[in-house]
């Protein structure tokens, strides 16, 4: 494999070379752009929820137990990402990679995997600094090379937070290993985004097959659940309480049965929750959720439990989701001030962009 250092050589020069390459990417003709008005107004938009690939990591997954893993190309970062992002309107995109299938890898090759990761995010960010910023993606599985890794991305490439999964392996996040992991992200004020896969440390293999993607559908709200949920009943809030955690998918199902989760502490003798506020605290100060609820009412009553300045909006792009941009923009419930928060004045303030 070629080194690090030639690969983003050779990354950086497909900006600045030949004819993508004489004038940068704005040289290619591009498609209007979209721009989203508020009484005449132009707003910024910031979404929060932007996957990608790196096809180049599968160099390092030769003769490991992970050569088998592809990376669509069409979830690979080229002027594609930035032709969609002009037709929805999209001003930035915080950029992150999800599926974490390095949380089964060794120390040594974790540390390759997400420093090649975060390398190349920011080789792109370098290269498009007002449409994109980055998370990185730490090997969560060494709670230590976590904290390491989410410091270097932010304090040396300028990363604004990471992206983990709900669990590692089946390991509950509340657990006391991971202090240092959320202790690190509290102290560098780096939001973490969580991103599910499908629920596999509680689904029974196989109960989620057959026709509707379920894994998808119901898997990834319910692995969200109940990585908030742990978070909450297991005390990590209260132990950091400026640590920011932003939930996919509306936050999973939490906010729409808020009330059962609110109850547990004091209905349950055996619950042994640790949390010393109501979960709905935590949702309100805490916890934000992106914008993938579909329509009006599920909006309203997702600002109606967690309030607007916890809901922040995300498109899980490149993926074909409907788009809430319009949703947030239609909206009968919010009033212009709230709107302009959750498409871009909340992620503004969390992610450090001016």
């Amino acid at each position: 494999m070629s080194n690090r250092r030639e690969f983003l050589k050779s990354f950086s020069q497909l900006f600045v070379g030949s004819t993508l390459l004489a004038g940068g990417i704005n040289s290619i003709a591009q498609p209007s752009r979209r721009e989203v008005l508020l009484n005449g107004r132009r707003i910024k938009t910031i979404d929060i929820h932007a996957h990608l690939v790196v096809p180049d990591v599968a160099e390092l997954l030769i003769n490991t137990p992970f050569n088998e893993i592809s990376f669509a190309p069409w979830q690979a970062l080229n002027a594609d990402r930035l032709d969609l992002m002009d037709q929805r309107g999209i001003d930035i995109q915080a950029l992150s990679i999800n599926r974490y299938w390095w949380y089964a890898a060794d120390r040594d090759l974790a540390a390759s995997v997400v420093k090649l990761h975060d390398e190349y995010l920011g080789a792109w960010v370098k290269q498009h600094p007002d449409r994109f910023v980055a998370l990185s993606s730490v090997a969560l599985q060494y709670p230590d090379l976590a904290a390491n890794q989410l410091e270097y991305a932010v304090n040396e490439l300028g990363h604004r937070g990471a992206s983990i999964g709900g669990h590692v392996l089946g390991s509950n996040l509340s657990d006391p290993k991971y202090d240092v992991f959320w202790a690190k992200a509290e102290e560098l004020q780096a939001p973490i985004f969580m991103h599910p896969d499908g629920a596999k440390n509680v689904i029974k293999e196989g109960s989620l097959s057959g026709r509707g993607e379920l894994n998808n559908i119901i898997g990834n709200p319910l692995e969200t659940t109940i990585f908030l949920s742990h978070l909450i009943y297991g005390g990590v809030f209260d132990r950091f309480p400026n640590l920011k955690v932003v939930a996919a998918h509306g936050g999973g199902y939490m906010p729409s049965y808020i009330g059962r989760s609110e109850v547990a502490c004091q209905v349950r003798p055996n619950a042994d929750c640790l949390n010393e506020k109501n979960p709905s605290d935590y949702l309100r100060e805490q916890i934000f959720v992106d914008t993938i609820v579909f329509d009006h009412e599920g909006l309203r009553h997702l600002v109606a439990t967690v309030g607007s300045s916890q809901v922040v909006y995300g498109t899980d792009a490149p993926f074909n989701w409907p788009d809430s941009i319009d949703t947030v923009m239609t909206s009968p419930s919010l009033n212009n001030s709230e709107k302009e928060a959750i498409l871009g004045g909340n992620l503004g303030r969390l992610l450090k962009i001016e």
